[in-house]
């Protein structure tokens, strides 16, 4: 068996690995200079070529008469903003050649397995010596696998923000909970488009792979299920969480007011008392008060009150207040 590092291509951002009978391209990053090396060397459909170098594209799967071009994304946790954002890999893969092209070079595991094969022979051997179906199943197996991290540790910031929530309810936990929610949503979206390209994958029929389809790509798809089980676990979670905080935050309102309120019913007759004898008129019991006097304006206010009052107690019956 023949086992041959191409290397880099000059110029260009391009590495080959040719092991028996397959062809792994690697392309990482890539610029027009590679999509022009793409196209003069294979005969891919422009629209494909586009999608590779276009920004973002929607998980699918086109098929041709011999060769698939397949669009996958897959989660890359991104430290410095808090949140999971998309990685995009395209395929091209025939029966005697695979193409990967990494737009943003940040999937270890899809560098890490073109680097183990192409310095050990033996892994090699073992991956490429069958068929290009058996080296895609490989590569999809590997990336993946490499979302479970992701979701444990989603599941484990979901478990501390819960321990957060009852011992201090305070804005903080409003702000973690936001976090968290943004980046399920994320998550959710890179995850939630692969299931029906992976399913194409178990259930379609291509010659060219010559793998049992149903049974390796069926492994993949079983791990993308789970994936995407586990996330709609961890939002009936985090909704949940996001509830017990608002009736946490409204039950401490409540305490507040209630406290308020005793304090404001204390004080209510002190007030009343005050700004009664602050008034400019002869009061009963005043310095300046006596026989003679006039307590007419004291007797007209006080009635004006008492009917202020009775009113609004009219008022909050009709509306149901009371």
């Amino acid at each position: 068996m023949t086992i041959s590092s191409l290397g880099p291509q000059p110029t260009l951002n391009i590495e080959s690995l040719n092991c028996g009978k397959i062809i792994w391209t690697y392309i990482e990053r890539p610029t027009p200079k590679e999509v022009e090396y793409l196209a003069q060397n294979y005969q891919f459909h422009p629209l494909n070529l586009d999608d590779v170098v276009s920004r973002v594209q929607r998980p699918k799967i086109d098929e041709y008469d011999d060769h698939l071009f397949i669009v996958l994304h897959f989660p890359v946790f991104n430290k410095a903003n808090r949140v999971t954002t998309p990685s995009e890999v395209d395929i091209f893969i025939s029966e005697g050649y695979l193409i990967t092209v990494h737009k943003s070079g940040d999937l270890k595991p899809l560098s890490q397995f073109f680097k183990e094969c192409q310095n050990d022979g033996d892994t090699c051997s073992r991956y490429m010596s069958r068929s290009s179906g058996f080296l895609l199943y490989h590569i999809l197996d590997r990336l993946v696998n490499y979302c479970f991290p992701i979701l444990n540790k989603l599941l484990d910031n979901t478990d501390k923000i819960e321990d957060l929530i009852f011992a201090r309810p305070v804005p903080e936990t409003v702000r973690e909970i936001s976090l968290l929610r943004r980046d399920l949503i994320s998550f959710r979206r890179i995850v939630h488009p692969q299931i029906p390209v992976v399913e194409a994958l178990e259930r379609e029929e291509y010659t060219f792979l010559k793998e049992d389809q149903d049974v390796y790509f069926g492994d993949i798809a079983d791990h993308i299920r789970k994936i995407w089980d586990g996330l709609e676990d961890c939002k009936e979670v985090v909704d949940g969480l996001a509830d017990t905080s608002n009736w946490l935050t409204s039950h401490r309102i409540q305490e507040v007011m209630r406290v308020l309120t005793i304090v404001m019913a204390l004080i209510a007759p002190a007030t009343l008392i005050a700004s009664i004898y602050g008034m400019n008129i002869y009061l009963p019991g005043g310095h300046e008060g006596g026989p003679g006097k006039d307590y007419m304006p004291f007797v007209v206010l006080g009635v004006i009150m008492l009917g202020i009052a009775l009113a609004m107690l009219w008022f909050f019956r009709r509306r149901h207040w009371l």
